[in-house]
C-alpha cells in the first residue's frame, strides 16, 4: 500500500488532526453566539454560512479524491452528482414554502405557477417529507453513477476518455435543467426557502445548526474514506490505480471495486450538495457548470492528490482565496487559479501536503541524528 498522505500523520499526528478539527467546530459557535457583537472577535451570522460553504466544498473534494487519488479515476464531471443532491434537497425546500410563495399556491412553486403548469409533476411526490428527500439525495447521484460507471468501466473506457465523458454528462444535465420543460425552475432554479424541518432557514440558530451538520459530514466521510485506503480494498483500488491491466491478470474484480468505489464518492458528493443548498439559498442549473467539476480538481490537486486530508485542506485554502480575490480583485480572480494550478503542478506536484511530508523530515533529521550520536562518559 502507499504510503502517501500517512508519513506525515503519526497517531499522535491524528489525534491532533481530529482535536483542531473539533476545536473549529466547536469555536465557530461559541464566536457567533457567546461572544459580544462588538468585541473583535465576535463572528458575524453572515460568516457562519460562508465557512459552512467551504465545509461543502471540502466534503466535494474528499470525494473526488476517494476515486482519483486512490483508484486513478479522474472524474470532470463530479459537479453533476453535487448538483443532483442539491436539486433534491431544493425540492424538499420549496414544498416547504406552501401558500407563503408569491403566488401562494398551497400545491405549485411559485415558477410552475408563473409557467402554467396544471398540477405539480409526478417526480415532485414525496418530496413534502425530509426523509424521502434525503434518500433521493444519496439514490440520485448514486443511480446515476452506478449506472454510468458500469457501462464505461464494463466498457474499459479509462484515463483522459474517461475524464472527457464525465465532462460531457455534467454538460448535457446542465443543458436539460435549463429548460423550462423540465420542471427544476430553468435558468433561475430553485431559492426563495424558508424552512428546513420547521426552523426558519434564515436564522442565525438554524445556520448554525447546519454549519455543524456540515463539519460531521465531513468528518464522518473522511473517516470512511480513511477505512477505505487501509481496508483491502483501498490496497486493490490503489493496484488498479498503478497498474489495472496487471491487477486484472491476477484474478482481482477491478471492475467491482471501482464501481463500489465511483457510486459511494458520487453519493458523497450528493450529500456536500444537499448541505449547500440551505447555506446559500439557491440551486440553478450553473452548478452543473464543467468549469466547477474541473475547479474541483484543482482543489485536490493543490492540496495534494491521494491523501484525504490534503483534499479538505485544498478546498478550504483555495475558497477562502475565492472569497478574497472576488471581493478585492474581482477581475483578477480566474488569472490567479489558473496561476495556482500551474505553480502547483511544476513546482509542488504533491500539493500542500506533499511539500509539507518533504519539509517534515528535514526538521526531524538533525534531532534523530543527535539522538543516535554515541554517548561517552
Amino acid at each position: 500500500m502507499s504510503s502517501t498522505g500517512t508519513r506525515l500523520l503519526t497517531p499522535a499526528g491524528w489525534l491532533g488532526f481530529f482535536a483542531a478539527a473539533a476545536a473549529v467546530l466547536v469555536l465557530i459557535p461559541f464566536l457567533n453566539l457567546m461572544v459580544p457583537t462588538e468585541s473583535p472577535f465576535h463572528l458575524p451570522d453572515y460568516l457562519v454560512p460562508l465557512l459552512g460553504k467551504y465545509l461543502c466544498y471540502a466534503l466535494l473534494a474528499l470525494s473526488l479524491d476517494l476515486v482519483w487519488g486512490m483508484a486513478g479515476i479522474l472524474s470532470l464531471g463530479h459537479g453533476a452528482f453535487f448538483a443532483l443532491g442539491g436539486y433534491a434537497m431544493g425540492m424538499y425546500l420549496m414544498r416547504q414554502i406552501g401558500t407563503r410563495g408569491v403566488y401562494a399556491n398551497p400545491e405549485l412553486p411559485d415558477f410552475m405557477v408563473f409557467l402554467n403548469w396544471p398540477e405539480l409533476p409526478w417526480y415532485w411526490y414525496g418530496f413534502s417529507w425530509f426523509l424521502f428527500a434525503a434518500l433521493m439525495v444519496l439514490l440520485v447521484p448514486g443511480v446515476l453513477a452506478f449506472l454510468f460507471g458500469w457501462l464505461a468501466f464494463r466498457s474499459r473506457i479509462t484515463g483522459v476518455y474517461l475524464s472527457i465523458i464525465t465532462q460531457a454528462l455534467t454538460y448535457a444535465l446542465l443543458l436539460a435543467f435549463f429548460r423550462n420543460d423540465m420542471g427544476f425552475g430553468g435558468n433561475n432554479g430553485l431559492t426563495d426557502f424558508k424552512d428546513i424541518l420547521g426552523f426558519p432557514i434564515q436564522a442565525s440558530g438554524t445556520r448554525l445548526a447546519l454549519y455543524i451538520a456540515s463539519g460531521v459530514a465531513v468528518a464522518l466521510a473522511f473517516l470512511l474514506c480513511l477505512w477505505i485506503r487501509n481496508a483491502p480494498l483501498g490496497r486493490l483500488l490503489i493496484a488498479i490505480r498503478d497498474a489495472e491491466s496487471r491487477t486484472r491478470f491476477l484474478g482481482h474484480d477491478t471492475l467491482r471495486a471501482k464501481l463500489f468505489v465511483w457510486t459511494l464518492s458520487a453519493m458523497l458528493a450528493g450529500v456536500a450538495g444537499a448541505l449547500y443548498v440551505p447555506q446559500v439559498g439557491i440551486i440553478n442549473p450553473s452548478e452543473f457548470s464543467p468549469a466547477n467539476s474541473i475547479e474541483v480538481a484543482i482543489w485536490v490537486t493543490v492540496g495534494g492528490r491521494g491523501t484525504l486530508v490534503g483534499a479538505i485542506l485544498g478546498a478550504i485554502l483555495v475558497n477562502f482565496g475565492k472569497s478574497w480575490f472576488t471581493s478585492s480583485f474581482p477581475e483578477l480572480w480566474l488569472f490567479a487559479l489558473g496561476a495556482v494550478f500551474i505553480l502547483v503542478t511544476l513546482v509542488l506536484p504533491k500539493g500542500v501536503i506533499g511539500l509539507l511530508q518533504d519539509v517534515w523530515p528535514r526538521r526531524r533529521r538533525p534531532t534523530e541524528a543527535a539522538s543516535l550520536e554515541p554517548r561517552h562518559a
